[in-house]
């Protein structure tokens, strides 16, 4: 305890904001994946809407916009508030299934409580994003990155076996009231924790919201040229990601006929593969640049669609489950390379700005993609599967889609981000 006390204070912030992200892992965990799918099911979503509510995640990043209108304030404040409502909110929803109401009225109120809860955050994620991306050294943001995602990963496997095991034991009990409970109230002590580890995050003066003229920020992001490309990088990922991986959770517990405790044990496995691949992306961006290891990593991505392409009847479980573990692999560079990329190619003063408006593009591409592929996935499910006379699940044709596009995504970053001057990068320049 002395020795903590003794720690730089930016130090011990780089440490709070990895125990943060941890904690803030833990949360999305039980908000997402066959945890939500378990609870969407119980209060009588289908499928196709569960993928389409599951993908207002990327519709919410839209309201990151908003964020170019803050122009002065504390992010450190304005992001404890707004992420103390938000899980707030996610974790009514898993009450709401036990308050007495019709059906379609529970349905239409676990809507609106979903989009406020998903939207809100947003609209400061770039303040927030800029605030701990501050506490860090620029020379080694690849390798903390690797870091903090490992630390996450190890404490995620041991969290996501143990809770995996407590739902399938309520669920096969046929007592989702004590299940659900138990996920609401495990949610409520990691609120805690989460603000708890926010609150222990130094607020740089690099950190501050710049108050700068609005109109003079958005130009400085619509006349970066490497920006924009990595915009329009992240949209078509988003689209390869969001045809496909939303109705994966449910392909999962129905047409695989995965259990949560199984799903746990596949998710575990892959956070090994991922955590042992870390460092070495890390280590790799940090020496040659955030471009070249996201091509490899999205090289892997598209294989690892290819094995959801085989996941027909018969040797589904074990195709999916290869997936699971390459995607992940893939995934370790992939995760935190959007803001990195804009880092190095954005100006300190507009990196704010250049993150909300790459994502926001990125995201309601996403969410409007998911939502034109839903129909589709309804009309093969009616159609009992069958293509040709052959037994084809949706998910595989999604999933073939989806690997065409990350080809697409492979081509353009050789023939754009790779080309040229591979290393025009702005100088980063803040000082810790």
């Amino acid at each position: 305890m002395q020795r903590l006390k003794n720690l730089d204070p930016m130090e011990k912030s780089r440490g709070m904001y990895i125990i943060f992200c941890a904690f803030e892992y833990l949360s999305a965990i039980l908000l997402s994946g066959t945890f939500f799918a378990t609870l969407t099911d119980s209060i009588g979503i289908s499928d196709s809407k569960t993928a389409i509510i599951s993908s207002i995640t990327s519709l919410a990043c839209l309201f990151q916009l908003l964020s170019v209108f803050i122009r002065r304030g504390s992010a450190k404040k304005m992001s404890m508030v707004m992420h103390f409502i938000h899980l707030v909110m996610m974790m009514s929803l898993y009450v709401l299934p036990f308050i007495p109401m019709k059906s379609d009225i529970r349905i239409a109120v676990f809507m609106i409580v979903l989009i406020v809860a998903r939207f809100l955050p947003n609209i400061v994620s770039p303040k927030r994003t800029m605030w701990m991306m501050s506490l860090l050294d620029p020379g080694r943001r690849g390798r903390f990155a690797a870091t903090n995602e490992i630390f996450s990963l190890i404490v995620g496997m041991i969290f996501t076996y143990v809770m995996g095991a407590i739902v399938d034991k309520y669920r096969d009990a046929n007592d989702l009231t004590t299940c659900f409970l138990i996920l609401a109230g495990t949610l409520a002590v990691l609120l805690v924790l989460n603000m708890v580890s926010m609150n222990g995050m130094i607020e740089p003066k690099t950190a501050q919201v710049p108050n700068r003229d609005l109109k003079a920020g958005m130009k400085a992001v619509f006349s970066n040229k490497r920006v924009l490309q990595v915009a329009l990088l992240f949209v078509l990922w988003n689209v390869a990601q969001y045809v496909a991986i939303p109705f994966y959770a449910t392909f999962q517990i129905k047409e695989l006929g995965y259990s949560l405790k199984l799903v746990s044990v596949l998710t575990i496995v892959a956070s090994i593969a991922r955590i042992l691949v870390s460092r070495f992306w890390g280590a790799y961006a940090d020496k040659h640049s955030f471009a070249k290891m996201i091509s490899k990593c999205f090289l892997i991505i598209a294989i690892s669609f290819g094995f959801v392409c085989m996941a027909g009847p018969g040797l589904g479980k074990w195709m999916f489950a290869i997936y699971t573990i390459l995607h992940q692999v893939g995934i370790a560079g992939i995760g935190s390379s959007m803001t990195n990329l804009i880092y190095d190619y954005a100006p300190v003063e507009s990196r704010a700005d250049a993150v909300a408006f790459t994502t926001s593009m990125s995201g309601i591409t996403g969410f409007l993609t998911t939502l034109a592929v839903s129909p589709i996935i309804d009309i093969m499910q009616a159609n009992g599967n069958q293509v040709f006379g052959m037994t084809v699940y949706a998910q595989q044709i999604m999933s073939a889609f989806a690997m065409v596009l990350t080809i697409i995504i492979l081509i353009y970053i050789k023939k754009v981000l790779l080309s040229g001057k591979k290393e025009e990068k702005n100088e980063i320049c803040e000082s810790n």
